[in-house]
C-alpha cells in the first residue's frame, strides 16, 4: 500500500499530469481558471483607468463637468477659428468665378469690336455709314427722303392734351372735397 500512495503522489506531482482521470478535469479547470481571470483582469483594467482619470482630475483640479465645458470651449473656439477664414474662401471663390465670366464676356466684346473696327478699315464701308447715319451726299448728287406717315412726330396741340390746371395740389384736394 505504501507503494500505491507514493505512485499516486507521483502522479499527481509531475508537471505534465498523469492518468486518464486527471486529463479529463485540467481542461475543465483551465476554463474556469480562464473564465475567472478575464473577469478579475477586466475589473483590475477598469479600477486603473478609473484611477488613472481620477488621479488626472487631481492633477488638473477639475471636475469630468468642468473638463467637459474646457472642451467644449476648445472645441468652438476652433470651429470659429476654421468658420471665419472658409467664409473668405468660399466668398472669393465665387467673386473669381464671377470676375472669370465678366472677362469672357469682354473678350468677347472685344473680338466683336476688333471685327466691327475691320470692316471699317474699307472706305467704302465709311462711306456707306457716313450716308446711312448722317445723310451725307456727294457733290452733285440730290438727296432725296421719304419721310411715312408713322415717322412723323406728333405736334403738341395736336393730341388733344388737356391744360394744367393752376393751384397746387391740396387746393384741388380741398375742391373736390368741398364739392366746389
Amino acid at each position: 500500500m505504501a507503494d500505491r500512495g507514493r505512485a499516486r503522489t507521483r502522479r499527481s506531482g509531475r508537471a505534465g499530469g498523469g492518468g486518464g482521470s486527471s486529463r479529463g478535469r485540467r481542461p475543465e479547470r483551465a476554463r474556469r481558471t480562464t473564465t475567472t481571470e478575464v473577469r478579475a483582469r477586466t475589473r483590475l483594467r477598469r479600477s486603473l483607468a478609473a484611477k488613472r482619470a481620477s488621479g488626472a482630475a487631481k492633477v488638473l483640479g477639475m471636475s469630468t463637468t468642468r473638463r467637459a465645458a474646457v472642451v467644449a470651449i476648445v472645441v468652438c473656439a476652433l470651429a470659429f477659428t476654421i468658420a471665419v477664414p472658409l467664409r473668405t474662401y468660399l466668398s472669393q471663390k465665387s467673386e473669381v468665378s464671377e470676375q472669370q465670366q465678366l472677362q469672357s464676356e469682354l473678350q468677347r466684346s472685344v473680338a466683336q469690336l476688333e471685327g466691327r473696327k475691320a470692316e471699317l478699315s474699307d472706305p467704302a464701308q465709311i462711306e456707306a455709314e457716313a450716308r446711312k447715319r448722317f445723310g451725307f451726299v456727294k457733290p452733285g448728287e440730290t438727296p432725296y427722303i421719304v419721310q411715312l406717315p408713322e415717322d412723323k412726330a406728333p405736334e403738341q396741340g395736336e393730341q388733344g392734351q388737356q391744360p394744367v390746371p393752376a393751384g397746387s395740389w391740396y387746393e384741388k384736394l380741398w375742391d373736390q372735397v368741398a364739392g366746389g
